[in-house]
């Protein structure tokens, strides 16, 4: 693998005097991971005689897209180390996405849950930290828990503020060669201004930076364009962004939660408007029983998502 002194620099313990080269896990690999166990290639591998399997693999299944970490990862650094491992072994890079803050969701509420206490959710993200090792990986941290505070009261948010910034701290601890992004909505849910100052209060400073439009439907360009407005809004510094391009190759329609005539969009890459472009949200992975949706519950695939996906209808 690409270690080239990346993983040794960044366990030296530097005086005050020396500024420790950053960790660059794109360097450190060989392209995006493609994850053999996402559902839609679980779906695939068990429906090869189904008509849209060729499709969906094609088209979904074999890009690299995101894995989501929760309450049912079970033994949560295991199963962060063995998604990475994996990676790590291929050389590619892995995008994780750790979704355990508690009361989450709390506007949609398609997607709600999350670990049961302050001090359990602590346990759990330093436990998914130490799993990361020192290989390389990015992870985008917490969806919408910095973007649906105008459905929490103030001492809710002080937790969640106190909780994410341990989180910030733990990755910074100890992915010593992970990128992490701490999530920033998106383009049309919160000023960015506003949005620069939660992610200020929240630990920003303590991981690469913020990630933009996840499980929505925003174009790259809308996207890029609040990115940049919330980096000007920072106080005294910027971050570089992600942005999550799934499902937004038609753009948004206005509604968030399985809406009709989406397009599936730019796989994966470094740069295109962002430091990077990620799926993810999983392509054909519910948003809960609503849209186009109804009956399928978060988070569960579904090929005739996919396919309208594949087809933008």
């Amino acid at each position: 693998m690409r270690r080239i002194l990346l993983a040794a620099v960044a366990a030296l313990a530097l005086s005050p005097t020396h500024v420790a080269l950053a960790a660059d896990p794109i360097g450190m690999t060989s392209g995006f991971y493609v994850d053999p166990n996402s559902n839609p290639a679980t779906w695939v591998r068990n429906n090869g005689s189904d008509g849209r399997a060729a499709r969906i693999q094609s088209s979904i299944a074999s890009k690299p897209m995101a894995r989501w970490f929760g309450s049912w990862s079970g033994d949560i650094q295991s199963a962060v180390s063995s998604f990475v491992a994996a990676a790590d072994a291929a050389d590619k890079l892995p995008v994780l996405v750790a979704y355990n803050i508690p009361g989450r969701d709390a506007c949609g509420g398609h997607s709600g849950g999350g670990a049961g206490s302050p001090e359990a959710y602590r346990t759990w993200i330093s436990a998914f930290a130490s799993g990361l090792g020192n290989r390389p990986a990015v992870v985008i941290l917490e969806p919408d828990s910095l973007a649906d505070f105008n459905c929490m009261d103030s001492g809710k948010i002080a937790t969640r503020n106190s909780m994410i910034t341990y989180a910030t701290e733990q990755l910074r601890d100890k992915g010593v060669n992970t990128w992490a992004y701490l999530d920033a909505g998106n383009a049309r849910w919160v000023p960015a201004a506003t949005m620069a100052s939660r992610l200020n209060s929240a630990g920003v400073r303590n991981v690469r930076g913020f990630s933009i439009n996840v499980s929505n439907y925003y174009t790259t360009s809308e996207s890029a364009a609040y990115g940049n407005a919330v980096n000007a809004s920072l106080p005294g510094y910027t971050k570089p962004f992600v942005i999550d391009t799934s499902r937004n190759g038609n753009g948004s329609n206005g509604e968030w939660c399985n809406p009709a005539g989406r397009r599936i969009g730019t796989p994966a890459q470094v740069g295109g408007g962002a430091e990077m472009l990620v799926w993810a949200k999983i392509p054909g992975d519910s948003d809960g029983s609503c849209g186009i949706g109804a009956g399928i519950p978060a988070g569960q695939f579904s090929p005739d998502l996919a396919i309208r996906l594949i087809d933008g209808v």
